[in-house]
């Protein structure tokens, strides 16, 4: 009975810390950014804390970016200097776009999550794709391949603080 109990406590434990990790990476400001550091001082290994950090991540995306488009949709009934600029981005960017300009986007969309600066990442890739009028679908693969690239680099940097200090 002694090792079941063992057993137990250890298990949910580490689920507990994975949660943790998962967590913190879905919050709009601190993102991976924060939950990164956090999982490798609560003991997860790297492997361990950049899965949950990025699947954190990704998980309030396509809700993000539905959501906030009805905030700003809300807010255009309310304001019509927010109802002037919503529409006037939204229509810029539902204008026939050539191949070119969509893979710049897609590309911009990208490198702007993936830097791991307050003021960037996830959430502020989800605003801008609901301010652009974006659909998921369209949205979400650039925001997915920057928060990988945020992943690796806020590990890489973690893993030379912890060198460093250690």
């Amino acid at each position: 009975m002694l090792l079941l109990t063992t057993i137990t406590e250890h298990f949910f434990e580490a689920v507990r810390r994975y949660l943790i990790v998962f967590g913190v990476a879905m919050l709009p400001v601190i993102e991976l950014r924060g939950a990164i550091p956090l999982g490798i001082k609560l003991g997860l290994t790297y492997r361990e804390t950049i899965v949950c950090a990025i699947l954190g991540n990704l998980v309030p995306i396509p809700l993000g970016i539905v959501f906030l488009r009805r905030v700003l949709e809300f807010l255009s009934t309310k304001s019509l200097f927010i109802k002037k600029l919503v529409d006037r981005k939204v229509d810029k960017s539902l204008e026939k776009h050539d191949a070119a300009k969509y893979a710049s986007a897609f590309i911009a969309l990208a490198v702007l999550v993936a830097i791991p600066l307050p003021g960037t990442g996830a959430w502020t890739g989800a605003l801008i794709c609901a301010f652009m009028g974006v659909k998921v679908r369209e949205g979400f693969p650039p925001i997915a391949l920057g928060i990988v690239g945020a992943g690796v680099i806020v590990t890489v940097i973690t893993f030379g603080a912890v060198k460093v200090f250690s």
